[in-house]
């Protein structure tokens, strides 16, 4: 089936499976919105729905921006405004991802096209130039946390982008020195830092007066089980989580029951608004990121734009983040981080000092900034 043709002024440019021929018309830059339309978009939704726009934003003169996805009965999660589309692709996302698995070489149209996750073509045709973000090395530092059959199309959508795209972008110096030893990379690796936007708005969330905030899908490499035995060694103070389940059936209601925090003190906010999740954030004393892996982690990042004290694992792309700016304790030590949390907890000055620190650094993280740099490689291979 081949889409209506797209007119730009006097010239035609024709879609035939998936495959754009290009007659003189305005380079296009398109962008996979498929994550804006997962059951879970986590981390990875975020960072699309920051990115795309950005990237409209600072397109080159002469250049376009639109997104595309695969066939849904609801696409409306994946407008944006300030970009054209979504395109819709004629086919649903499972065969999408399992052709694309299988090296079927369809194009999903434009001149070039970035890929916020490794879902993306097998290779760019002739002339064409494909980046692809790659987020982290967890499917081969941490196996044990993800599924098997997710372990499996990471490893093997990754190491053939980091031999056919364009280019690959990661979020950490952490990710890239992981990267080059884990896969072999005949692409150019560059590091793009996401940017922060700080939540904003209000809702009428029932939240307790004094509490520990962890933002994030809720799954077995976010470390729950180590912060509640943290939270349950303090006095106080409640926990609240805010953040979809994903796999691996983590409940922080039944953690608290099993490890002996009472479950009048854990509340679980499930997916939040962003009035919502700005509201959970200006309420707490604190943010706990106790995970096991990231790439970056991006609520630590809009934590302390917003002002609130950080207390975060050692993991290597956390510490590259927060730059100091925030209270490190070793993964999976819960009375470290028990310990951390209470210094935050109980000297307002030591609090008010992080606040502070948090805030310096995160004004050097832009989402301009980011789009420029995935621009940065389309361009270097079109000159």
């Amino acid at each position: 089936m081949c889409p209506a043709p797209r007119q730009v002024t006097t010239t035609t440019v024709v879609d035939c499976s998936l495959t754009r021929v290009t007659i003189g018309a305005v380079p296009e830059l398109v962008v996979l919105a498929e994550q804006l339309l997962a059951p879970v978009p986590g981390g990875t939704g975020r960072y699309t729905a920051e990115l795309l726009p950005a990237l409209a934003r600072t397109a080159p003169p002469g250049w376009s921006v639109s997104s595309v996805v695969a066939r849904h009965a609801d696409v409306g999660p994946a407008r944006l405004e300030g970009v054209e589309g979504p395109r819709v692709l004629p086919i649903p996302p499972r065969v999408l991802i399992g052709l694309w698995q299988l090296g079927f070489p369809w194009w999903p149209g434009g001149d070039a096209v970035h890929a916020p996750t490794p879902f993306a073509p097998p290779r760019p045709p002739a002339g064409r130039t494909l980046s692809v973000t790659v987020h982290d090395t967890v499917p081969w530092t941490h196996p044990e946390t993800l599924t098997a059959r997710g372990v499996s199309w990471h490893r093997s959508m990754i190491a053939r982008a980091a031999k056919r795209a364009s280019g690959l972008v990661v979020p950490t110096r952490a990710v890239a020195d992981e990267l080059a030893v884990l896969v072999e990379v005949d692409v150019p690796v560059r590091v793009v830092p996401h940017g922060v936007t700080v939540p904003a708005g209000k809702s009428d969330l029932d939240l307790p007066q004094n509490y520990v905030l962890a933002v994030g899908t809720i799954e077995p490499r976010k470390g729950i089980d180590v912060l509640v035995d943290a939270v349950a060694a303090l006095e106080g103070v409640d926990l609240v989580v805010a953040g979809q389940p994903g796999w691996g059936g983590v409940d922080p209601r039944q953690l608290a029951e099993e490890r002996g925090l009472p479950p009048d003190r854990v509340r679980v906010l499930g997916k939040v608004t962003d009035a919502e999740l700005a509201t959970a954030m200006r309420g707490a004393r604190v943010l706990a990121v106790p995970s096991l892996a990231e790439g970056f982690g991006l609520p630590l990042l809009e934590a302390m734009a917003a002002g609130v004290p950080v207390v975060h694992t050692d993991v290597p792309a956390l510490l590259e983040v927060a730059g100091g700016a925030g209270l490190s304790v070793p993964r999976g030590d819960a009375a470290a981080l028990a310990k951390a949390l209470g210094e935050v907890l109980g000297s307002p000055e030591r609090a008010a000092e992080l606040t502070r620190l948090g805030r310096e650094r995160a004004r050097s993280f832009t989402w301009r900034n980011a789009a420029e740099s995935v621009w940065a490689i389309h361009r270097r291979n079109r000159e």
